[in-house]
């Protein structure tokens, strides 16, 4: 049954999802997003951006990315049936340059001189200074010093590509602090740089825009699902961080109530133990980076430390589609830890000769779990968001191989 209510899950003049999202309070900065705000909306008008959007898509990314039935997987675990949606194909690895294309195409059309971003495992980073360098622009990436240690091939990728990386050595040295050094630079010269953020996560217009740009991989699932098995699957899966990629696939199936969609969030060490990153479990309302919505807190309202092993889901905060979602009971939130992660990386890649990155093997691990629940005439179809070529020696340590 389709539901109108969530057809176009869009926001309100002021960048609202309901209670969430919202427009930066800073004049200088509201003026600069209100920039990149109707610069957005007229070029999506524009036919010569789609037509190259599409061409790019298609000759660049490689667009559209295939689904694949997990066979071997299936059979091991019993029950439903586990289906992939193979953004791990793109080129650079991951579901980002689907956004990252989109961003730097406006930012030269607005004129802007560079690229400033943050990027945590590092494939936002590697998808950015890669179409910088297809795009001819100057790039600039803050990346945490842990992530950095942990990253270490993609942080050699974004050096090849030309890309200027900055270290962020501040508080956890992680994504949040990323964000943080990266937006400060931004400020410094919001004229001639481009802040390019990778989620749906920031002041508007950055949700709205991440979000169309990677409602893609929906559309394309959607159709293909249909088209190959007469149906939609049972249950839609993602991994959430900041929500890009789970945004990105639920936009095809948000409108039909016969598909149940899941976000999984990182538990890290346990619920129990202050070191997570499961915001729509334990998140409070309030507003961070410029934007209202719900994100771990410490009493005093500031953003707690987020743990998670994989480095694209430990921030403290969430896109505010992904909090309005949960308040109106369209989506169900549920969250991995650390060790059922690991396990569902190894068992993958084992069984199905596919390496999955950390942060989407947190959707195979919970579709692996909940397969066992339902029959076999059912099925999962779960965004397998990147790669994971960037983990395999931190895994490899990490279970001592």
């Amino acid at each position: 049954m389709k539901n109108p209510a969530f057809a176009n899950l869009i926001p309100d003049q002021n960048g609202m999802f309901g209670v969430y999202g919202g427009e930066a309070e800073n004049s200088e900065l509201k003026s600069a997003m209100n920039e990149v705000r109707e610069a957005f909306y007229h070029i999506i008008q524009d036919d010569l951006f789609n037509e190259e959007m599409t061409r790019l898509r298609k000759t660049y990314i490689g667009r559209p990315s295939p689904i694949y039935f997990a066979k071997n997987l299936s059979e091991r675990i019993g029950g439903a049936k586990i289906y992939l949606k193979r953004e791990d194909l793109n080129h650079t690895g991951a579901h980002k340059i689907n956004h990252c294309i989109g961003e730097v195409l406006l930012a030269k059309k607005m004129g802007k001189k560079k690229i400033l971003a943050e990027t945590g495992a590092g494939q936002h980073g590697v998808a950015l200074a890669t179409v910088c360098a297809l795009m001819g622009m100057a790039c600039e990436i803050h990346m945490g010093q842990v992530d950095i240690e942990k990253e270490r091939p993609n942080v050699n990728k974004m050096k090849l590509l030309g890309c200027k990386i900055v270290p962020v050595t501040s508080g956890k040295a992680t994504l949040k602090e990323a964000v943080d050094s990266a937006f400060s630079a931004y400020l410094d010269d919001m004229q001639n740089n481009f802040f390019a953020i990778g989620s749906v996560v920031g002041p508007a217009p950055y949700p709205e825009m991440v979000q169309y740009f990677q409602s893609v991989i929906g559309r394309e699932a959607s159709a293909q699902f249909l088209e190959m098995t007469n149906e939609q699957p049972t249950i839609v899966a993602a991994c959430v961080g900041g929500g890009s990629n789970a945004l990105g696939l639920f936009s095809g199936f948000l409108s039909d109530e016969n598909v149940k969609l899941v976000g999984v969030e990182a538990a890290g060490k346990g619920l129990d133990s202050g070191e997570h990153a499961a915001t729509l479990t334990a998140g409070k309302f309030g507003t961070m980076h410029g934007f209202k919505c719900l994100y771990l807190q410490e009493e005093d309202g500031t953003p707690m430390d987020a743990h998670s092993i994989a480095s694209g889901l430990d921030y403290p905060g969430v896109g505010p589609q992904h909090c309005y979602l949960r308040d109106a009971q369209r989506v169900e939130y549920h969250s991995i830890t650390d060790d059922e992660c690991i396990e569902a990386f190894l068992t993958l890649s084992k069984y199905e000769g596919i390496i999955p990155a950390l942060e989407s093997s947190h959707a195979i691990a919970w579709a692996a779990k909940e397969a066992k629940n339902l029959s076999s005439k059912e099925s999962i179809l779960v965004n397998l968001s990147g790669r994971g070529d960037k983990d395999i020696d931190f895994v490899l340590h990490k279970v001592g191989l």
